[in-house]
């Protein structure tokens, strides 16, 4: 079971002295100590729903894991504090390709380097995104969303975890497809899961998110619509939602991911076994299901020379589309 900040100050004292002795970091006594995950989002948001479930199954392989939750700027502010950390194997990030691609790419003056500041270890999972409005909006689709902001200019509002997230990069690929301009207002928060709350209260009037259990939760029970995904096909969990590609609009799509890194300095041999505990874990049916059973896709066969790989070509082919749509952070 993933532990507490608080849960684990017991434990780090009874390690304090093996931790202190030379060498208690080097790669052959690793791991030695606590692991520290960090989500770059609040808490209750996806990144949760990804990051506790393999902190829970990694502690009988690797031995205890903290979760720490360090939302603000859609990610950067953690994924930041995560670079800037010792590169010992005992802070990792949850990166996705917000924070490794889109954030450096869109950042005027960006904190960190998605290549040169981290390594990437293992990708847990795939991920599609959605287009969620506020049941009382009467629309059903992405076209009907458009009728409706071109009929009301200024009053369709999408959340998103934060600008120059991929979320973003979505929301500003429908208003330059649709002409929409000003008539779809982008308002960022500190993770999707305020968004979400604003969404379902009615204070705005939709969100480009995560799919997650939560967001399926919420359109079953009624208390928001989802009229679309990113992905190429139709969830398993959730049929009834078209994908862009079916509402006429391919150039949407978007595959979201979200996987484990580290400072970029990390040993091989650290992140080697991180990888191996970590596939280990993956084939566990029950986390499979786990994922399965939100929307997500479950990577079985990851590992970090092709994680890294992805993450390259992910920055060399949204990079063109970053600069023509003229996506800015600051």
């Amino acid at each position: 079971m993933s532990l507490s900040r608080r849960e684990l100050l017991n434990t780090a004292a009874q390690i304090a002295t093996l931790a202190a002795w030379p060498g208690a970091a080097a790669a052959d006594d690793y791991p030695s100590r606590p692991i520290r995950l960090v989500i770059p989002y609040t808490a209750g948001a996806a990144g949760d729903q990804i990051g506790r479930p393999w902190a829970d199954r990694i502690a009988p392989l690797l031995g205890p894991v903290y979760v720490e939750n360090i939302g603000g700027a859609g990610g950067a502010i953690g994924s930041a504090a995560v670079a800037q950390s010792a590169p010992d194997g005992y802070s990792l990030l949850l990166g996705n390709g917000s924070t490794q691609v889109m954030i450096p790419l869109s950042s005027a003056q960006p904190a960190y380097d998605g290549i040169r500041d981290f390594r990437a270890i293992y990708r847990l999972i795939t991920s599609t995104l959605a287009f969620a409005v506020h049941p009382a909006l009467p629309v059903k689709d992405l076209r009907e969303l458009i009728i409706f902001a071109r009929a009301n200019p200024g009053k369709l509002s999408y959340g998103t975890p934060g600008v120059g997230t991929g979320n973003h990069l979505v929301g500003e690929m429908l208003r330059m497809q649709s002409g929409l301009a000003a008539d779809f207002i982008h308002v960022p928060y500190r993770g999707m899961g305020p968004a979400t709350n604003d969404l379902v209260s009615g204070q705005i009037s939709s969100v480009i998110a995560v799919v997650s259990s939560q967001i399926l939760q919420l359109h079953f029970a009624g208390k928001l619509r989802l009229i679309a995904v990113t992905s190429d096909r139709r969830l398993n969990g959730a049929p009834d939602i078209p994908t862009v590609i079916e509402q006429g609009m391919p150039d949407l799509r978007y595959a979201g991911w979200f996987g484990l890194f580290a400072p970029k300095a990390t040993p091989d041999t650290i992140v080697e076994r991180i990888a191996a505990a970590t596939r280990t874990a993956m084939a566990d049916p029950k986390l499979q299901e786990s994922y399965r059973s939100q929307g997500l896709e479950p990577d079985v066969g990851s590992g970090p020379d092709r994680f890294q790989r992805l993450v390259e070509d992910e920055l060399a082919r949204l990079a063109p589309i970053v600069k023509a749509i003229g996506l800015k952070r600051d």
